[in-house]
């Protein structure tokens, strides 16, 4: 019940100014992310898109996805967390977009070849989301079947992992 001598005018506490600020950025990067990876993944005609997240130095995990069927889901996986490393890091803050069209083909290090076989992965592309502070994350399309990546594709990601970086709610996080 209102007390009639408040004053309905008067601001909110900043602290709660600071909470809704921070629920309202976390909303508009979950849609943002949540259009991008959903957009890919029909585009790509893929089984799974997922974003990992780096939330320590090259320690990470799936904070996002979408899939073509529920049982896909890697949502919350570390990854392979051992086998990337400065080496990989410093490719990707350069701008790398790997594609691989077959893991089986592929020269890749084995401890990778076997994460992507444990999470049934036969082709993938990956480009970096690059922010101030680095290297925010990755933007990664899987497949369960090889797949060749053209020329489209892989730019077709690098600009969904810029509009990413771009993003306000995604550069201050």
């Amino acid at each position: 019940m209102l007390n009639p001598g408040s004053n309905l005018s008067s601001s909110p506490d900043p602290g709660l100014r600071q909470v809704f600020r921070r629920l309202s950025n976390t909303m508009e990067r979950d849609r943002l992310v949540q259009q991008i990876v959903a957009g890919l993944r029909e585009t790509f005609q893929v089984d799974r898109v997922v974003v990992y997240y780096f939330y320590r130095r090259w320690r990470g995990q799936v904070v996002y996805e979408s899939l073509s069927q529920p049982q896909l889901s890697i949502f919350g996986s570390t990854g392979a967390d051992d086998c990337f490393n400065q080496d990989y890091a410093d490719l990707y803050l350069k701008g790398r977009i790997n594609a691989i069209a077959d893991i089986k083909q592929a020269n890749i290090h084995p401890c990778h070849t076997e994460f992507l076989q444990s999470i049934a992965v036969q082709a993938n592309l990956v480009a970096p989301v690059i922010t101030e502070q680095g290297l925010w994350g990755l933007l990664v399309a899987h497949h369960s079947q090889p797949r060749p990546w053209d020329t489209a594709d892989i730019e077709t990601i690098r600009q969904a992992s810029q509009q990413l970086a771009a993003a306000p709610s995604i550069r201050h996080s």
